[in-house]
């Protein structure tokens, strides 16, 4: 079975991978979670941050971001302590910033996926990439959705981050044209890319 060459052997990588990464997201809280966890990534790696995800999920009651606006002094001292997480007192004091542009943003558009979705008109890019190496850091997309993000209030949203998160939540597929899980290119049946019938 071929995968993206980044999923590599690691089991967390390799489940995230085919369970997760390039599924399309509508649901706001886990939209949220996502947010948070690809600011927390910045500067590190992707499965440093899968490995304490069960512990940002503890640490910030399931990612509602109701109750991550809430959060205090007491809160930020909570979670700099907190070696379940990243503790980086920029990104922690970040994370909460975020949460109030979040509840902001779902009372203007009625949810947060509402105007997440609005940036690729609904519908998932698919960019069938030879490999990993041909996936880019940042795209214009990702550009526009992070310049609108920090217009808006938002931190640790730069365009790389925002490109990884992008991808995360299936609004960018980027699954290499080899992978199992690459979608058929429009006429062609999955897996095989045969030409489909009729």
């Amino acid at each position: 079975m071929t995968r993206c060459s980044w999923a590599g052997t690691d089991p967390l990588m390799l489940a995230y991978h085919d369970r997760e990464w390039g599924v399309p997201v509508h649901d706001d809280r886990l939209l949220f979670e996502f947010l948070i966890l690809e600011g927390a990534q910045a500067g590190l790696s992707w499965s440093t941050i899968l490995r304490r995800r069960d512990g940002y999920r503890r640490a910030y009651h399931g990612f509602d971001p109701a109750v991550v606006a809430r959060f205090g002094e007491r809160d930020v001292a909570r979670l700099l302590a907190d070696d379940g997480i990243i503790r980086n007192k920029a990104k922690v004091a970040w994370s909460i910033r975020n949460a109030h542009a979040f509840l902001e943003l779902q009372r203007e558009r009625g949810s947060f996926a509402t105007y997440l979705w609005a940036f690729c008109g609904g519908e998932p890019i698919v960019n069938w990439p030879r490999s990993g190496a041909a996936v880019p850091a940042t795209t214009a997309l990702s550009d526009a959705f992070s310049t609108d993000l920090r217009k808006r209030g938002f931190g640790f949203v730069g365009s790389t981050i925002c490109y990884a998160f992008l991808q995360a939540v299936g609004v960018v597929n980027d699954h290499a044209a080899t992978c199992f899980l690459a979608p058929p290119p429009a006429g062609k049946s999955p897996r095989t890319g045969g030409t489909l019938p009729g």
